[in-house]
């Protein structure tokens, strides 16, 4: 990527009296099928979508809220492949027009805080940043592993953590940032990975 800048500079989205709005999960992956073709990215972004549903799931947040989060998991970097330079914000201009809750698109725009410039505040903003970046990298573990995800442990993640040349390019910084700003541990947020990441529906 250039130097391009990819800071919001703005810490509102969307429109108060469009909460509640969201799209059906077929439409969400109408526009993941549209605007993204790497598949392993497409891989990323359900895998993410998956363990947000997952997590909201664990603490009873209810199905509407669920949703709200795996379309976050799902879309957030929608236009990272063909748009780099315009990522973040030419997603959220997508689901602005589309009068989307602002609650998924605040927790898009904050994925990244130092990328983009947006603080993560409610729980579906922290979430979405703390498995991002963990999601890939535990992926990108079993995809070494003969065995994939079976019989994988924590300890074995962090291992590879520590292993500055493995999968250098996630951010280790931000993988304890994020732990430190959802307040669950990374072996914590490590095994909730392990446990649900699996199950993901990549169809």
């Amino acid at each position: 990527m250039k130097n391009v800048s990819l800071f919001l500079n703005q810490s509102e989205f969307g429109k108060p009296e469009n909460s509640g709005n969201v799209l059906a999960e077929a439409d969400a992956k109408k526009i993941l099928d549209q605007w993204v073709i790497n598949e392993k990215l497409k891989v990323h972004m359900k895998q993410v979508a998956h363990l947000m549903k997952a997590f909201a799931e664990s603490r009873n947040l209810g199905d509407p809220v669920a949703h709200k989060w795996y379309l976050a998991g799902l879309l957030h970097d929608a236009d990272w492949d063909q748009w780099p330079d315009q990522h973040c914000r030419k997603i959220i201009g997508e689901l602005e027009a589309r009068n989307i809750d602002p609650e998924i698109i605040r927790a898009i725009a904050s994925h990244g805080p130092r990328y983009f410039g947006v603080e993560p505040e409610s729980e579906m903003d922290k979430m979405l940043y703390a498995f991002d970046e963990l999601s890939g990298f535990v992926h990108a573990y079993s995809l070494m592993r003969p065995e994939g995800y079976l019989g994988m442990e924590v300890k074995g993640v962090k291992k590879r953590l520590k292993d500055k040349t493995f999968a250098a390019q996630v951010s280790r910084e931000d993988i304890q940032d994020a732990s430190d700003r959802a307040g669950i541990s990374v072996e914590d947020l490590i095994q909730f990975v392990i446990s649900n990441q699996p199950e993901a529906d990549l169809r």
